[in-house]
């Protein structure tokens, strides 16, 4: 391979995140107690840098560069974008939690970033040992998050499950991996591509190579039956970490879909568009059903985690270019969903007490109706109500299944949205009809409020006028 810097242009926001990461472990090490408020400065100007980065880095045609192994294309564009303003949001949204409980140290933010940067390489990834070493930084990062209240027995069993299986995960993905390298003798996905279409199904050794793809995929994504990690891990972690993983990764894991079986295995399309649809349905059912028995409202979000994943999959059974938009512009949504979900969660918790149980946000209109306003965006948007960007996002997948003749998927996956509808309301009556449980009054910081305010006006502004986000969903795969 011949090294031209030329081909660092790229890749240049990826190194500077890494760049950031580093300053921030260094600066860490010379500040005092009272100083770690610098850290989330650090953090927050420099992804604003990061951001301003890859706006000018992006755009125009596909590259493919370092050997083959890295892409930058539009779709790699705004998927880092959206990846960089979501981690933004978790910085802002945390800072109060993390500084009432002592928590603002460097390494939190370091690790978020590690997790960032390991999104962004599986965004851009040309090659099977790519995407692979970009799963595994941000899958590693994520399980020292997890436990990152080490006086949590919670946090500590959280991490201990969701390392297990991620690792069982991760396994049967590089199983897989190494299956198809077997059968096609190439890392790279565009030979990978070429080699599937003179093989086809006819491989059996690509077949099963494909089956323990999309095992490792579920996995990644939290689809049914490779759960089981979900509701524990979003249970058990501190707040700031659920909001960050129940989030961004979303983003990330449907572009590990996309290479892997778009760019590389789309000759099998026929193959693995079966076992998606199977793993769509029954994630809609499982998510969306045992989600209204929840009474731990961290629960229920990560139950309904599960049933969004559905609607995911579905977008990529398409196969074509409108199903892949409108499963990327599903994907994007989610996490500002998420973001805004798990961040009010955030804000409300406060030294010594967990926001955790659906009766906590009992009466939240009386303490504060501007943010049960924000809440109930989110939760609409979640049940896809119009004009909400959730019913958007909705409709664009099942117009996407309709297309393609798959009309009973599309019913089925109403069916389970109108189950789902239950517990998002059930929020939404708590907060506006019911008495609070205390009288203390909500109390935000400026740039929390600033925050929740962009993200709740983000999902009704997006509802009312999707082609700002959807025109580059579409663009991507022209």
């Amino acid at each position: 391979m011949t090294f031209d810097y030329a081909h660092l242009i790229p890749v240049v926001p990826e190194i500077a995140v890494l760049v950031l990461a580093s300053t921030l472990l260094l600066v860490d090490l010379w500040l005092k107690d009272r100083e770690r408020g610098i850290n989330h400065v650090i953090a927050v100007l420099g992804l604003l840098v990061v951001i301003g980065l890859t706006g000018l880095v992006g755009g125009g045609e596909r590259e493919i560069v370092l050997g083959g192994t890295y892409v930058r294309d539009p779709m790699s564009d705004l998927l880092k974008i959206a990846i960089l303003l979501i981690s933004l949001l978790t910085f802002v949204y945390s800072r109060d939690y993390l500084r009432d409980r002592q928590m603002m140290v460097g390494e939190f933010y370091v690790l978020t970033l590690f997790a960032m940067l390991g999104m962004m390489v599986m965004v851009s990834a040309n090659s099977f040992l790519t995407l692979y070493l970009g799963l595994e930084l941000l899958a590693l990062s994520l399980y020292t998050l997890v436990a990152f209240d080490r006086d949590s027995p919670k946090g500590a069993e959280a991490a201990m499950k969701y390392f297990v299986l991620g690792a069982l995960g991760s396994g049967l993905l590089l199983y897989g991996l190494s299956m198809l390298y077997g059968a096609t003798g190439s890392l790279e996905l565009g030979a990978v591509a070429g080699a599937v279409a003179l093989q086809g199904a006819t491989n059996q050794v690509l077949v099963f190579g494909l089956v323990f793809v999309v095992i490792g995929i579920g996995f990644k994504f939290g689809a049914v039956p490779f759960h089981m990690w979900v509701p524990d891990t979003y249970e058990g972690a501190p707040n700031p970490v659920v909001l960050f993983l129940g989030s961004a990764p979303k983003i990330a894991a449907f572009a590990l879909a996309f290479r892997l079986l778009v760019d590389g295995l789309g000759a099998l399309h026929a193959e693995w568009q079966g076992m998606l649809i199977i793993l769509a349905v029954i994630s809609m059912a499982v998510g969306n059903i045992v989600a209204i028995a929840q009474t731990n409202i961290k629960r229920m979000l990560a139950y309904s985690t599960i049933s969004h994943v559905g609607f995911i999959f579905l977008g990529l059974i398409g196969g074509n270019a409108e199903a892949f938009s409108a499963a990327m512009f599903y994907a994007i949504v989610y996490a500002l969903m998420a973001a805004g979900g798990f961040g009010l969660l955030v804000m409300m918790s406060r030294e010594g007490f967990e926001v955790e149980r659906l009766e906590d946000l009992k009466g939240l209109n009386e303490r504060g109706s501007w943010q049960a306003a924000m809440m109930g965006l989110v939760m609409f948007s979640m049940a896809g109500v119009p004009p909400t960007v959730g019913f958007m996002a909705k409709l664009l997948v099942l117009e996407a299944v309709i297309s393609v003749g798959l009309w009973w998927l599309a019913l089925v996956a109403v069916f389970f949205s109108i189950i789902g509808a239950f517990y998002y309301l059930r929020v939404i009556k708590m907060m506006y009809f019911d008495k609070p449980e205390t009288a203390e009054p909500l109390v935000f910081g400026t740039g929390a409020r600033l925050a929740i305010s962009i993200n709740g006006l983000a999902i009704l502004l997006l509802g009312l006028f999707p082609a700002v986000l959807l025109t580059y969903c579409q663009a991507a795969f022209v």
